[in-house]
Parts: C-alpha cells; structure tokens; sequence
C-alpha cells in the first residue's frame, strides 16, 4: 500500500511537470509518503521519535523554499510554467 502511494507520487512528479505548482505538489505528497515510511520504521525498530520532528523540519523548510521561488518565478515571468524557467538566465 505505502509503495503503491510512493510510485503514485513519483509518477504524478513525472508526468505533470507543466506547473511549479503542481511540481510542488506532488513533491509535498512524497514528502508526507515518506514521513509515513519513516514513522513506521521507527515504531517497527523501536527507535525514538525524535528524528521525525528534524525531518518535519526539514520538509517545512523544503516548502516554505519552494513557495518562495513559485512567488518570485511568477513575479519576474508572470507565470508558473516550467518551460519559461530557466537556470541559465539568471
């Protein structure tokens, strides 16, 4: 079930990639796949749970950057396709 969410996830990340957003999207979905995985490995083993709030850091840090560069992409070409965009312009 969890790897049926996981390639879901990896799938919607391949296939729509016309949008930041949506890219955003789905990366958020793996985020929380994977915060799932992690959850029960450390049950599973017995570990504590204190490595999930560093991941959880981590990931808010991961969204609140790739808001960040949504805002300004948009700000300086007006839209959010990822054709527009390029690393090399800058």
């Amino acid at each position: 079930m969890i790897m049926l969410m996981f390639f879901s996830g990896v799938f919607s990340f391949c296939m729509f990639r016309n949008h930041i957003l949506t890219v955003l999207f789905s990366l958020e979905y793996l985020v929380v796949v994977v915060f799932f995985l992690f959850f029960m490995y450390l049950l599973f083993m017995g570990y504590d749970l204190y490595y999930i709030l560093i991941y959880l850091v981590f990931s808010v840090c991961e969204g609140a950057l790739g808001l960040g560069i949504l805002v300004n992409m948009i700000r300086m070409h007006g839209n959010d396709y990822l054709s527009s965009f390029s690393i090399l312009s800058w």
